[in-house]
């Protein structure tokens, strides 16, 4: 059953479930999915849909707490810490946009703190440092994240497992100004629409991805222990895979690294240029019939230069 855009537009907003949807048109799921997106991007529009309860994802309810994306076959690139900055497009930035093009992955998980708040942080500002608006920061976020929707295929999903910073824009409203809430433009996600918004994201029920779990040097391995899942986190800037075996059989502790530039403005006063071992890259994931290959990772080289599968990439 063929629909144009008005008549899907109001097929979705009387059903506002894809499953259904398809059901009622006979056409499948994954048609709706990639209809809905490149509905939303034609018109700039939201299709929101319904959790199980009836409830709907808005911009004044709360954030899901899971989405299962149910992947059996396919490439899942997943990225972390960009905070992004006005001005800086890292190498590790441009080395996603390359992989996207080349790897043609299944989703793409923005897995926290994209949005840094600098000027809305907790911490006292050091010294006379001088930071971005909250506004330039947004036009920042704005401008790399539509740069990754510009390039994924239509059936790609684009998801944002929310990191602490990211908690900042709302954090501040809602305790300063707690009478704003439901105002559209309060919810960090009213601003990057094509992005789903979740606390963790289920590859399926083996591989989990959110922002962080544990702390410390040790926190990929314990992780994995802790979760008994394969965890993919960020928050740490470490880049690395840890591998945890036992009688169930080989799982993994992922840290997705930094898009960001170690040394760049964003951390340079509050790390008082102390040596970091941090890495700037991202993961991929890669998982064939449910189940996981060993984790990789693109790692920033050098400037410009990327490092993949044993082979130096320009980008």
């Amino acid at each position: 059953m063929k629909l144009e855009d008005k008549e899907f537009i109001q097929t979705w907003e009387r059903l506002q479930s894809a499953g259904e949807m398809a059901k009622e048109t006979k056409v499948s799921v994954r048609w709706v999915m990639a209809r809905r997106r490149l509905i939303e991007r034609r018109y700039n529009i939201k299709l929101e849909p319904k959790n199980k309860k009836g409830n709907y994802y808005s911009s004044g309810g709360a954030y899901p707490s899971k989405l299962d994306l149910g992947i059996r076959n396919g490439t899942v690139l997943v990225f972390s810490d960009a905070h992004f900055w006005p001005g800086i497009r890292t190498t590790a930035f441009r080395g996603l946009l390359w992989a996207i093009k080349e790897l043609n992955p299944v989703a793409v998980i923005n897995n926290g703190d994209a949005f840094d708040g600098a000027s809305i942080s907790r911490h006292p500002r050091i010294m006379w440092q001088h930071v971005p608006t909250v506004i330039d920061e947004l036009k920042a976020c704005q401008s790399a994240l539509s740069e990754i929707e510009s390039i994924v295929k239509e059936n790609c999903k684009l998801i944002w497992a929310l990191g602490n910073h990211d908690a900042r824009f709302e954090s501040r409203l809602a305790n300063g100004a707690p009478e704003y809430e439901r105002v559209k433009g309060f919810r960090l996600t009213d601003h990057f629409i094509h992005w789903q918004p979740a606390w963790s994201v289920w590859l399926n029920d083996n591989v989990v991805v959110k922002h962080r779990f544990k702390g410390g040097i040790h926190a990929t391995h314990n992780n994995t222990l802790w979760s008994g899942k394969t965890i993919v986190t960020g928050h740490l800037h470490s880049l690395k895979v840890t591998p945890f075996s036992d009688y169930g059989g080989t799982r993994f502790g992922v840290d997705t690294g930094t898009l960001a530039d170690p040394e760049g403005p964003q951390f340079r006063d509050y790390t008082e240029e102390n040596p970091l071992n941090w890495r700037s890259g991202f993961a991929v994931l890669t998982l064939v019939d449910g189940k996981l290959l060993w984790p990789e990772l693109v790692h920033r080289f050098a400037d410009d230069v990327i490092e993949f599968r044993g082979k130096l990439i320009n980008v």
